[in-house]
């Protein structure tokens, strides 16, 4: 006897279909374009992750940079001062610390300067 596939066939497609849901013209209503089209959106899906973590890194570093030279210092001298002077804060924590606690982001500038 004969087994037809054609449900779990429509199963493992609408799963496909599903993801493809809002995508422009026929890249959400035709197989082979929906395919096509998902499988190119889980690769960029998976360089974006890691793309965003370096952009949240230039972020931190930008807006160190600024904090930094209100307080007449350069970000390069800022980073090796307190890398001398054994201050284990990582970017995303010194661009907090900049923006809500401008005391501590003093204390910490005249660290990296004495050392």
């Amino acid at each position: 006897m004969r087994i037809k596939s054609a449900v779990y066939t429509r199963q493992k497609k609408k799963k496909v279909f599903r993801r493809a849901k809002g995508y422009y013209a026929t890249k959400k209503n035709r197989w082979r374009m929906v395919k096509q089209q998902v499988a190119r959106s889980l690769a960029y899906s998976y360089v974006g992750r890691k793309d965003n973590k370096a952009n949240f890194r230039t972020l931190w570093i930008i807006r160190l940079n600024a904090a930094v030279r209100e307080e007449g210092m350069s970000y390069n001298r800022f980073i090796a001062g307190l890398k001398k002077a054994n201050v284990i804060l990582d970017r995303k924590m010194l661009a907090e610390i900049a923006a809500t606690d401008n005391e501590a982001f003093k204390q910490l500038v005249e660290t990296a300067k004495t050392v």
